[in-house]
């Protein structure tokens, strides 16, 4: 049996329905639930449906965030096409300066 993960479509949807009825008619974020892809899009609807989190919040999350290897080759590429430097990439998708350096090192980037 393959380990397919968690139904993230499921999870957000009941969240609206639950929590955020209102939101329920937002096209944008219906769409954004029906094509959850990567760890990208997960953080971007998070974002879309929560709001902007305060700063100690969000850092207590960053340390609970994992990236699979097209979110992370996504994450390089936005950098590379926006040029970007470590800090300025770290800032944007909140996370640390040293794991991007690694991920270059890994990916040879």
């Amino acid at each position: 049996m393959k380990d397919t993960g968690p139904d993230y479509k499921k999870i957000y949807t009941d969240i609206i329905e639950e929590k955020f009825p209102d939101k329920m008619n937002n096209f944008r974020i219906m769409q954004k639930i029906e094509t959850i892809n990567t760890v990208i899009d997960i953080i971007a609807l998070n974002r879309m449906i929560f709001g902007k989190q305060e700063l100690l919040v969000e850092s207590k999350n960053q340390k609970l965030r994992s990236y699979d290897q097209r979110s992370i080759l996504n994450i390089l590429e936005y950098q590379k096409k926006n040029k970007l430097n470590n800090t300025q990439t770290a800032n944007y998708f909140r996370m640390s300066r040293n794991t991007l350096s690694k991920w270059k090192r890994i990916f040879k980037i």
